[in-house]
């Protein structure tokens, strides 16, 4: 009767959100290369399955910086 009725989102923003974390990730990658990521290859394709090792690595040396990138990719 007084069930709570929660909405999911449409399929086409839950997929927006997603492209926009990868991207995000993607730059970060690109940004914080030097100074975290220097050890890999600087053409890696990062994909879904690779944002938290770029959340790991970004939380260990990417300073202020990288954290503020890490609160925007684990939103």
């Amino acid at each position: 009767m007084n069930e709570a009725r929660t909405e999911t989102p449409p399929a086409t923003a839950v997929t927006a959100a997603r492209q926009q974390r990868l991207e995000l990730a993607r730059q970060a990658f690109k940004d914080f290369y030097a100074q975290c990521f220097w050890s890999y290859r600087p053409d890696a394709e990062i994909t879904e399955a690779d944002i938290p090792w770029v959340v790991r690595e970004l939380r260990h040396n990417g300073g202020h910086r990288g954290y503020r990138v890490v609160g925007e990719l684990c939103r």
